[in-house]
């Protein structure tokens, strides 16, 4: 089942988005478009079915027509942007249609279907493909990428902690704890409408929400418990900062009886050298200079105990679209900045 390294026809990969009229849908939709070895040959849309992709996104320049269901009869990789339980509910049709799919909502991230129950408030509709399931971690687990055919991607809030926490889990540097504390824009809830994100609601406020746990809780700890081999707890706020695009994710870390903050840099160093999209400075990042990118930018700071590890991206970018086409040229071992060649711009 799954498809092999060489694409079903012709030279390059046949790509379909399902869930394509969504921010994270219509952003891959676009950097699908200009990637030199890909085919966007289907676009999924359950709310705009017969109409153009252009006619419907905001900037589109995607002349196909929006299918209700995806069909990948035809296809070498389906990038699922659906709601969560929606993925899990077609993703055993496109398995066995030959398709990889690359699932960016929840619903192969957690491999306890309870869990998912617990967190998103249905039975997990597909629990059988969860063992095959890889949490897709192209910096930290690159050989989990490679061959499989069922590929979840991280959340954005989830992708900025385990980028900023992962190297000092697998090096077993500090306790295993961490505190996350972050930032993001509204554009996270997705092209939803709702009262909070009301200009008038939104404009001038900051505020905290999950408190009590949010959906991308458990998936950070699971993650960093596998990474570090052992239980690795996570406190996770989130706040809603009155911004269109960005994750700012402040970790609090508390490094182990001698351990020194320049220990710490230099295992960051060493595991992301050579990595085009994690940037390993001295300064915190404004959340600006990520947007519209697949770059994670992160910072190592002292404060009394703890180290502090500041992360940052565009949680429509590294936290959704951009990363699936990273996880994409992984997969298939293409050049990792094909289609993703779009730097950090400023102002």
């Amino acid at each position: 089942m799954g498809v092999t390294d060489s694409p079903k026809s012709g030279s390059r990969l046949r790509v379909a988005v399902a869930g394509s009229t969504g921010y994270a849908g219509g952003s891959c939709v676009d950097l699908l478009l200009g990637h030199p070895e890909v085919e966007l040959v289907q676009v999924g849309s359950r709310s705009h079915p017969g109409q153009l992709h252009r006619n419907v996104y905001p900037g589109s320049s995607c002349d196909l027509i929006l299918q209700p269901e995806v069909d990948a009869a035809n296809c070498d990789v389906v990038v699922s942007a659906l709601s969560p339980g929606q993925a899990a509910r077609s993703a055993p049709a496109w398995l066995d249609q030959g398709a990889t799919v690359i699932d960016i909502s929840a619903d192969f991230r957690l491999r306890d279907p309870a869990l998912f129950r617990t967190w998103y408030g249905e039975v997990h509709p597909a629990p059988h493909l969860l063992p095959q399931a890889v949490m897709a971690l192209p910096e930290l687990a690159p050989e989990a990428i490679a061959g499989a055919n069922l590929l979840a991607l991280p959340g954005c809030f989830s992708t900025a902690a385990i980028l900023a926490c992962g190297p000092a889990a697998m090096t077993h540097l500090v306790e295993p704890e961490v505190v996350v504390d972050a930032k993001t824009g509204v554009s996270g809830a997705g092209r939803t409408a709702g009262e909070a994100f009301l200009y008038s609601e939104l404009s001038e406020s900051m505020t905290a929400y999950g408190v009590g746990g949010h959906r991308h809780l458990p998936e950070m700890e699971q993650t960093l418990t596998d990474l570090a081999g052992g239980r690795f707890a996570v406190t996770f706020v989130p706040h809603l900062a009155p911004m269109s695009r960005g994750i700012v994710a402040t970790c609090y870390l508390r490094p182990l009886p001698g351990v020194t903050l320049g220990q710490l840099r230099s295992a960051y160093l060493e595991r992301y050298d050579g990595q085009p999209f994690v940037t390993v400075g001295d300064r915190p990042t404004p959340s600006k200079l990520a947007s519209y990118t697949n770059h994670c930018f992160l910072s190592l700071h002292q404060q009394g105990a703890h180290v502090i590890v500041c992360a940052v991206l565009d949680n429509l970018g590294r936290g959704a679209s951009s990363q699936a086409i990273q996880v994409l040229n992984q997969r298939f071992q293409l050049d990792p900045m094909s289609g993703l060649k779009g730097g950090p711009k400023w102002p």
